[in-house]
């Protein structure tokens, strides 16, 4: 089909475009000192070229980057043909003027409730499994909701129409019977996340939890991901998700959160931390994992959203998050979590710090480094440090991960610069290899 540049009047572009407002919470990572009026003029102009003049793909194979020219569609996108024209990037210019209109009637929370969670937008009765809409699995969105850029998130909405999906049970849009932490959770108060809120914990306190890190473990003893089944699936997670897509799922399930409470959101944490442990064990190998690292740095985009959601859709985007982690845990090579052995090999580093703060110097370096994703990912670190690095030694004993009580403010750190001492050729790429389990 023929490029072409799509044209919107300058006051629509505008609005779709406007300065980048504050992050809508406090987990959200903050904005970096520095900004100007040509700093805001430069971006909003980039983002507006990459919005009319170019596809959100870059490549024919899917890869994610605005560098394909803007095509055409066959037809506009409505309601009655959303779903026919689902995966096809022929369209993607056409779902992406179907969400600008929608975003503009009804907001971020509403688009999101109605497109992305709601059961008509991902199962329709009668249809195979390969042609079932699962928006939920689809939607990568994350950056426009933390700037309060409603263009990205229009663009986000564009993209997941376009991008196939994973596995997604339907018994996720079902009613059911609530745990009783969740049951207890309807209870309370509302959550805000531009405030801090103060609730009760003492009723929630006395129920059962599980813990990301005890549903780690309990997967690595599982008998139906035995070495055989691991190699077999190694780098093919579609091939993964569809023989074990109901048993990640699962497991997913089994992580109690409780949005309710202030902090209580933090549990994306511990998926996060065993991440970090992924990717700073891929340069204990002496390779930095691009896989893990894009894992790590979308664990930006959940925070922000949650704040658009209800707490009952609070709870399902992070178990879906959750289970798409540990699908790529697995299909990665299923590495092992040795805590102990990688902190004691790497013990040397944090004591050859030289300054306070190492971390100025370490996003100060990503910034100007030629791979984008440097500082996707050291970003990450630096803003996970500063929320969850007042965690002491011993904060996750009683999680059934082992060696997980060793775990402290340093591992992101470490992470970080491994990261950095890696990557510091500007040449040298991330690595697409996995970590193959060993028999």
């Amino acid at each position: 089909m023929a490029a072409v540049q799509q044209t919107y009047p300058g006051s629509e572009l505008d609005a779709l475009f406007p300065s980048p407002s504050s992050p809508p919470n406090v987990l959200s990572p903050p904005q970096y000192p520095g900004a100007s009026p040509e700093a805001v003029a430069a971006l909003t102009y980039v983002l507006k070229e990459n919005y009319t003049k170019y596809h959100i793909y870059f490549n024919y194979q899917r890869f994610h980057n605005n560098q394909r020219p803007a095509i055409e569609p066959p037809e506009a996108v409505t309601e009655e043909n959303f779903i026919e024209h689902l995966v096809d990037d022929n369209f993607h210019a056409a779902y992406k003027t179907f969400f600008g209109k929608v975003f503009k009637e009804r907001g971020l929370s509403a688009t999101l409730e109605e497109y992305i969670f709601s059961k008509k937008y991902n199962f329709i009765d009668g249809r195979d499994a390969s042609a079932q809409p699962m928006k939920l699995a689809r939607f990568l969105g994350g950056y426009g909701a933390e700037i309060g850029i409603p263009g990205m998130v229009v663009e986000g909405f564009a993209m997941a129409s376009v991008h196939e999906h994973e596995y997604l049970p339907m018994y996720i849009f079902e009613p059911s019977d609530a745990t009783a932490i969740e049951a207890a959770t309807t209870r309370l108060a509302s959550l805000s996340l531009n405030t801090k809120t103060s609730t009760a914990h003492s009723q929630l306190e006395q129920l059962s939890r599980t813990h990301a890190f005890s549903i780690l473990a309990k997967i690595k003893q599982d008998s139906k991901f035995v070495s055989k089944e691991i190699k077999k699936h190694f780098k093919d997670f579609d091939g993964l998700i569809s023989g074990y897509g109901d048993t990640i799922w699962r497991s997913a399930q089994q992580w109690t959160i409780d949005p309710s409470q202030q902090g209580e959101i933090e549990p994306l944490m511990d998926g996060t931390k065993t991440k970090v442990s992924h990717q700073t064990s891929c340069k204990w190998r002496q390779s930095a994992s691009i896989f893990w690292a894009l894992q790590h740095a979308s664990n930006l985009f959940p925070p922000s959203l949650l704040s658009y959601l209800p707490q009952n859709l609070q709870v399902l985007l992070l178990r879906e998050y959750f289970a798409l982690t540990l699908g790529w845990w697995i299909t990665r090579g299923f590495p092992e979590l040795d805590i102990q052995g990688f902190l004691s090999a790497t013990s040397h580093i944090s004591s050859e710090a030289k300054v306070a703060n190492p971390f100025f110097d370490i996003v100060q370096s990503a910034m100007i480094h030629p791979n984008n994703h440097m500082l996707k990912i050291q970003r990450a670190f630096a803003h996970f440090s500063s929320i969850y690095g007042a965690r002491p030694k011993g904060y996750f004993k009683d999680t059934e991960l082992e060696g997980a009580e060793a775990l402290d403010r340093s591992l992101f750190l470490l992470a970080a610069g491994l990261t950095d001492e890696y990557m510091s050729e500007g040449t040298r790429p991330f690595s697409q290899e996995g970590f193959l389990v060993k028999d």
